[in-house]
């Protein structure tokens, strides 16, 4: 899979200010210092796509970008992160509506990625923001972060426990590294399979044919 472009379409303080932009969307969400900006940069493959900042819950807006692809063109939504900012709790109220009104509303949505820093426990919120999806019908899935920050072992303890803890009503967690690239082909392909179902069916379905050929022969 090859990226042909990446650029910014738009940002809005809420959903109905932001444009249609005609693609199936991919939104990531997750607390504030989960490693998002760098997830998208690596997704997109530039440094500086997605801005981060020292500062945890930076982003106040709903922040769109255009991913061309060999394979199609995405919309990438980097939805305000939450928990750990050091704010107001009038603005994370803000926040909250903000970032519900774009899932429950947007029509281009396709998928919600959770983040999750491996390194920390599944928490409530995360368990609520779930369900949120559920209730609603939003397909999500949960991309686990920063693996690089633990060595090996403790990595796979990390992974198992927070795969217990989260379960598999969502999918199995993809684990991923932004500064290795471990784990990104993963969160691309289930990228595709949600943004372009059809064409992805079709693929699987002749490949079946060509495999059921083959052994006819």
């Amino acid at each position: 899979m090859k990226i042909l472009e990446a650029e910014l379409i738009a940002s809005a303080p809420r959903v109905e200010k932001l444009p249609p932009s005609g693609l199936p969307e991919i939104a990531f969400l997750g607390r504030s210092n989960v490693g998002k900006s760098s997830l998208l940069n690596a997704l997109a493959r530039r440094r500086k796509l997605a801005r981060t900042s020292s500062t945890p819950g930076k982003t106040r807006e709903l922040v769109l970008f255009r991913i061309r692809t060999d394979r199609g063109d995405v919309g990438f939504v980097d939805l305000p992160g939450y928990g750990w900012a050091r704010v107001s709790k009038k603005e994370r109220h803000g926040w909250q509506r903000l970032v519900e009104g774009y899932l429950a509303q947007r029509e281009e949505l396709r998928l919600a990625v959770l983040l999750q820093d491996i390194r920390r426990d599944w928490s409530e919120d995360e368990q609520l923001l779930l369900e949120w999806l559920a209730e609603r019908s939003v397909p999500g899935r949960v991309v686990l972060t920063k693996t690089d920050k633990l060595k090996l072992m403790k990595r796979k303890q990390r992974t198992r426990v927070l795969r217990e803890e989260i379960g598999e009503g969502f999918g199995r967690p993809i684990a991923t590294s932004s500064q290795k690239g471990e784990g990104l082909d993963l969160v691309w392909r289930t990228v595709f399979e949600h943004a372009f179902p059809e064409r992805v069916a079709a693929g699987r379905g002749e490949d079946e044919a060509g495999g059921g050929r083959a052994q006819e022969d």
